[in-house]
């Protein structure tokens, strides 16, 4: 059985993620983020949305590296 996953509109992606609704349009243009299409509307999977927050996460460096100065 297929799991169904909530299927969520371009202005909603933009609200969650917090931009305008031109970012998550260019995601689809690019094809960097997976997208479903139900005649001429455009849905993204909730779990996409998700994978694409986690893949760009940027963690914090835990130690400092040696041989960096502090600059100012």
């Amino acid at each position: 059985m297929v799991s169904v996953d909530r299927l969520l509109s371009v202005q909603e992606v933009a609200e969650l993620l917090g931009t305008t609704v031109r970012f998550p349009r260019r995601l689809i243009e690019e094809r960097r983020i997976t997208f479903v299409k139900i005649g001429r509307h455009v849905r993204i999977p909730e779990s996409a949305v998700s994978s694409f927050i986690a893949e760009h996460t940027v963690r914090p460096v835990s130690a400092r590296r040696a041989g960096l100065r502090r600059v100012a």
